[in-house]
């Protein structure tokens, strides 16, 4: 039998060549598969100190800000986001490894209140620069206009690391395998990069180089919210840094 079937091989290739690759094995039968990067799959998930002094940060800078830009009050907003931060570390203390929907709830609650808090603050600077009713030195004015910007940087940063692949526990967990942000890293194909996951400090880098440079630059936005958040910090970003630099200028002159 095992001659006859050799005998129909070799007809089948003489007919057709292409058969002959046919029934040889790939390069790669039999060989182990390469393992699963780490961000795709369940790790023990990221530390919580790098989220936590960047949520310390944008507290402070919400205090610093001037009484006319904290209608609601100078301590109302951030000393709710410092009781829900506080939540938020008990609950997860060292690592963000798992979830619960009140801790997700109160996650979303902290990025809404960081939001009002943020979105306030522009639309009554830009409507002071408008009107010129801000002050006429330059040094507070390009303060508040630095503050408002590094806060705005914060807020996406943790917007970004909020909802990518459904939240930093569903990445732990590997739950949600699609990225909504296409790190470098990931693309990798020499292996270099196979223990590298995604954590805070690369989504404040995305942050930061969308505020800064108006665009995506290493890492791509792949879901559409990713690229109408991007779209709407740069916007931001711009019109913060235009007219508070404008108004400046016109100051000094």
């Amino acid at each position: 039998m095992a001659d006859l079937r050799d005998e129909v091989h070799r007809l089948r290739e003489q007919i057709d060549p292409e058969a002959r690759t046919a029934h040889q094995p790939s390069a790669g039968a039999g060989r182990r598969p390469p393992d699963v990067p780490a961000w795709q799959r369940p790790t023990r998930g990221e530390q919580r100190w790098e989220v936590s002094v960047a949520v310390g940060l944008m507290i402070v800078l919400q205090v610093a800000l001037p009484g006319a830009l904290t209608p609601i009050g100078r301590w109302t907003l951030p000393a709710i986001e410092l009781v829900i931060a506080v939540i938020l570390v008990a609950g997860n203390p060292f690592r963000i490894e798992r979830s619960s929907p009140g801790r997700r709830a109160a996650g979303l609650a902290l990025l809404t209140v960081a939001g009002l808090a943020d979105t306030l603050a522009v639309g009554l600077l830009v409507r002071d620069l408008v009107t010129g009713a801000s002050a006429d030195d330059p040094v507070p004015l390009l303060a508040t206009g630095a503050n408002i910007w590094i806060g705005n940087v914060i807020i996406f940063a943790l917007l970004f690391w909020e909802f990518d692949r459904g939240g930093p526990a569903a990445r732990a967990a590997a739950t949600c395998p699609t990225p909504d942000f296409l790190f470098p890293q990931m693309s990798d194909d020499s292996g270099l990069f196979r223990s590298w996951e995604p954590k805070f400090s690369d989504y404040a880098y995305v942050s930061f180089t969308n505020a800064t440079a108006f665009s995506p630059t290493d890492t791509m936005p792949m879901s559409r919210w990713a690229k109408l958040a991007m779209m709407l910090e740069s916007a931001v970003s711009l019109v913060t840094a235009a007219l508070v630099i404008a108004r400046a200028v016109n100051v000094l002159r």
